[in-house]
């Protein structure tokens, strides 16, 4: 997957479409990501013992990496990923620009 928790994204796709912020939690295997603010589902939850009361709480749920693309905030586009090895290091790049994509971590 080329979408890395940190990195900031454009929803290119959805409710929310045209959206830019965080990815907050990736999900390799379902090819799914959670992206702060997109995707608001609201949830009940039973009252435990932390939580006496229960009630209804909005929950970022997990949209398809397929409808984000990286979003690069000094050329103020999105862009897809691509791959370039610098001294012996795999580097991730953006394809619009050809800069090195900082920020994500594994």
């Amino acid at each position: 997957m080329k979408i890395k928790k940190g990195d900031k994204v454009k929803v290119i796709a959805g409710n929310d479409k045209g959206t830019v912020a965080e990815v907050t939690a990736v999900f390799p295997s379902k090819n799914k990501v959670i992206v702060e603010g997109v995707n608001i589902a609201k949830k009940a939850l039973k009252p435990t013992q932390e939580n006496p009361d229960g009630g209804i709480v909005n929950k970022e749920m997990p949209i398809d990496a397929s409808n984000v693309m990286v979003y690069d905030s000094k050329s103020k586009q999105a862009s897809r990923v691509g791959f370039k090895v610098e001294k012996g290091n795999k580097v991730r790049i953006y394809k619009k620009t050809g800069a090195e994509i900082k920020g994500g971590k594994k």
